[in-house]
């Protein structure tokens, strides 16, 4: 594909965060209006998925998706984290609406979305990005699915078992 057509479908300003890099640490607010901080969470595992837009249909699906699996993630003792640019307002009612019991982080200017690398999907809608880091920081997964978003969700649990089994 001629890198216009792949521009196109996938416009980044800078290199992508790829498996096997560290994730670059952050601080956004939370839906409480709490500062959270990545590099808080070193010694567990997180699951950081990228998504565009509160209460849009796709992304009721991805978060409802992590809700329902959210006891998984905490045996496995992980994280999970949405990220978008909504406001911390507009994550407080998506959370409360949908009954969302993990943090949902306002990056209001993108600036994480961009120091991640985080596709835009045809050039303008955000990309819907999934990063697992593991407890030492470190980027052991990515899943990348503009159009599948319950993807993420079954990806990231096999992503867990399988750090799981090559930490034993």
């Amino acid at each position: 594909m001629g890198s216009g057509v792949q521009d196109m479908f996938c416009k980044s300003k800078k290199k992508a965060v790829e498996t096997g890099d560290t994730a670059p640490d952050f601080e956004l607010l939370d839906q409480a209006g709490v500062a959270v901080r990545l590099s808080s969470f070193r010694g567990r595992v997180v699951v950081l998925y990228f998504y565009p837009k509160d209460d849009t249909y796709g992304c009721i699906a991805e978060s409802s998706d992590f809700r329902d699996h959210y006891p998984e993630f905490v045996s496995a003792n992980a994280e999970v984290i949405g990220i978008s640019s909504d406001s911390t307002e507009s994550h407080a009612r998506f959370a409360k609406k949908y009954g969302l019991p993990f943090r949902l982080l306002s990056d209001k200017d993108n600036s994480v979305r961009r120091l991640y690398g985080v596709p835009a999907t045809l050039g303008v809608l955000p990309g819907r990005v999934t990063y697992v880091v593991d407890a030492d920081g470190n980027v052991s997964d990515i899943f990348n699915s503009q159009f599948n978003p319950k993807s993420h969700v079954a990806e990231s649990l096999r992503a867990l078992k399988v750090n799981v089994q090559e930490a034993d």
